[in-house]
């Protein structure tokens, strides 16, 4: 498995830390990347699959339990952010308050931001609360790509069909890359690594 990306070793690679609280999330020049989505979308997974680990990111049997924002530094040279997941019907209120203040304390004036991997379960297509989540960066011109995940779960034909829905989708903005990710099969990893660095490099 490759673990170097343009100047990135991924041999170094550390869990900084798990903040769930606004006062703990970092304030560093070190560039971000940071992971959106479901809680049941594949975040973990894709993250493992992405930096050569099989346990580094926690796959949880309990998609939502937990609201962190997780920094991984890669290298000292840029943080992977993996965002707290969104949509888990069960989260009683106080909690999903608690993501929506998290989360919008993480975007609120963070230059070191350079894109946001939008997760979306190519089964599933956008849901409601993936839709609100866009919007949201419409509205505040955030950059994201969107990962389709669990692509290897369809056949080819489902999959062309599924990913040319997501292509035209009025909800997506115009001209956004679209990536096809699958983390049981490893396929989409060099792809998608080859988008960060050509956005760290700007």
């Amino acid at each position: 498995m490759k673990m170097n990306y343009g100047n990135l070793n991924l041999h170094n690679i550390e869990l900084t830390i798990t903040a769930g609280l606004k006062s703990q999330l970092i304030q560093s020049s070190l560039f971000q990347i940071a992971l959106s989505g479901r809680s049941n979308v594949g975040k973990s997974s894709l993250i493992n699959t992405m930096l050569g680990r099989k346990k580094l990111a926690r796959v949880s049997g309990e998609p939502g339990k937990t609201i962190t924002v997780n920094y991984y530094n890669i290298d000292k040279k840029m943080f992977l952010v993996d965002l707290p997941g969104y949509g888990f019907a069960s989260r009683p209120f106080s909690e999903k308050e608690k993501w929506a203040e998290l989360t919008e304390a993480y975007f609120a004036q963070n230059d070191a931001l350079k894109l946001v991997l939008q997760l979306v379960d190519i089964k599933v297509g956008l849901t409601p609360d993936d839709i609100t989540m866009l919007e949201w960066m419409n509205f505040y011109s955030v950059p994201y790509t969107i990962v389709a995940t669990k692509s290897d779960k369809l056949n080819k034909t489902e999959l062309s069909t599924a990913a040319a829905a997501l292509a035209v989708d009025k909800n997506i903005r115009p001209n956004t890359e679209i990536m096809l990710f699958s983390s049981l099969k490893g396929y989409g990893r060099d792809e998608l690594w080859s988008v960060i660095i050509k956005k760290l490099s700007k």
